[in-house]
């Protein structure tokens, strides 16, 4: 017998949440054999696996707590300014970031201000997602972008905690997907009691999905800080440079460090000294690439390893974490990667122009379509249309210091948009955080 349409969809949302759980329990023997595989190819820090399985050494903290998860570094980022602004507001608040990739946990150590701290976030496991929520019952939890985990999203929600979601992304081919499934996504949308959007379309999109209060923010990754310096260590960078021209090709993936080699022999000779710093998106890659780049000839210096750089290096391969900050306020140029290669989704351009650089990138940015356009109408940054393309361009910014510094200025004043969002988003979660008093901070801590 058929069940009549309306009926349908709640079953068929059941039998889902219900395979999903019992697919987990299937699996529990293979988690820890999975995890160790991970941990040998360093996607997972061996010393810190317990958290994967919702088991920490660190307590709970005495007061109230917000839980703010975010997939990788681009959202534990953007979480960043919204972090500091809720414990400037609340001296009573303590905060715990949660993230799955070691690259974001690096960067959460490093640069979390007092009163937050880091954890990796447990696997999706029934049992798991029990253990985190029963240690660190938060009282409001951040969920940042897009990256939805049912068990920890269903099992929060039976708690009765309150749950926003922010800066809120969707790509049209994602809403499609959801809009055919939407028995399966609106009722996780439903548990948020705030629904904030990186843009109108966006905000629609959620609307149409189930979200019962959906509205538009904008997007908090124009509100980011900029990324750390390391003067001392910028200082010894900078001497050993001297006066060369230098071109930096950051977060790259594979075959974006091959185009810009390349591009680097086609420019030395009308460029002499010419430097180009490659900053690989995942830094665990240095020894690969390293090998690929000496098999076209090049001469290259890894800072992973110690090695300095000489009148002799032709590329500098930055494989460490944490520290493109530094070499985005080296270069002359800078090439955003992820962005040459289709379906590579594109990278972060706001933390460059922050620093006022002189920036280029590939056509294939669908992750920051909205930001891409943006800095693009402001004159802010240079886009092209494959790796031709590049090379004619960094040729033309690398002979012409006026062009460059007008691309430079532009992507500086561009990033002042922010202003406004911060406090929007701020006045928005605020008051899904509960008051304590000292008996309810007493009864927290227990």
């Amino acid at each position: 017998m058929t069940l009549p349409a309306p009926l349908q969809r709640p079953l068929n949302h059941q039998i889902a949440r219900a395979f999903y759980r019992a697919a987990w329990w299937v699996l529990t023997p293979i988690v820890p054999f999975y995890l160790s595989r991970r941990a040998r190819r360093r996607k997972e820090d061996p010393t810190r696996i317990s958290e994967r399985h919702g088991l920490t050494n660190l307590q709970r903290p005495r007061g109230p707590l917000v839980w703010v998860h975010g997939a990788s570094v681009g959202e534990s980022l953007s979480a960043l300014a919204l972090i500091e602004r809720l414990l400037k507001d609340r001296d009573d608040l303590f905060v715990l970031v949660t993230t799955g990739t070691v690259t974001s946990a690096e960067l959460m150590e490093a640069r979390l201000p007092a009163r937050a701290f880091h954890q990796y976030a447990p696997i999706d496991h029934p049992l798991y997602v029990r253990r985190f929520l029963a240690h660190w019952r938060p009282d409001a939890v951040l969920w940042f972008e897009s990256e939805f985990w049912p068990n920890l999203l269903i099992q929060t929600q039976k708690l009765q905690v309150p749950m926003a979601l922010l800066n809120a992304r969707m790509s049209e081919g994602s809403f499609d997907s959801w809009l055919r499934h939407k028995w399966a996504i609106a009722p996780i949308l439903k548990g948020f009691q705030v629904c904030l959007a990186q843009n109108d379309r966006i905000t629609e999109m959620l609307i149409a999905l189930g979200a019962d209060r959906a509205q538009t923010s904008g997007n908090l990754k124009y509100v980011a800080g900029a990324l750390p310096d390391v003067p001392e260590g910028r200082s010894t960078l900078a001497q050993q440079i001297g006066g060369r021209p230098v071109v930096l090709a950051a977060q790259t993936i594979t075959p974006e460090e091959e185009m810009m080699a390349h591009t680097h022999q086609h420019l030395e000779g009308s460029h002499p000294g010419l430097l180009t710093l490659v900053a690989p998106r995942h830094p665990e890659r240095g020894d690969e690439i390293r090998m690929a780049l000496e098999g076209l000839g090049l001469t290259v210096a890894q800072r992973s390893r110690g090695e300095e750089i000489t009148r002799d290096t032709q590329i500098y391969l930055a494989d460490t974490m944490g520290e493109l900050g530094i070499f985005y306020r080296l270069c002359d140029v800078v090439f955003l990667g992820r962005s040459l290669v289709d379906g590579g989704g594109g990278s972060n351009s706001l933390e460059p122009a922050r620093l006022g650089c002189a920036i280029l990138q590939g056509p294939h940015t669908d992750n920051f379509a909205e930001i891409t356009a943006y800095l693009e109408n402001e004159g802010a940054i240079s886009v092209v249309a494959d790796v031709a393309a590049l090379e004619t361009r960094l040729d033309a910014l690398l002979d012409n210091q006026a062009a460059r510094q007008a691309l430079a200025d532009a992507a500086r004043s561009a990033t002042d948009k922010g202003e406004g969002i911060l406090s929007f988003v701020a006045d928005e979660v605020l008051p899904l955080i509960p008051e304590y008093d000292d008996g309810e901070a007493a009864h927290a801590n227990a």
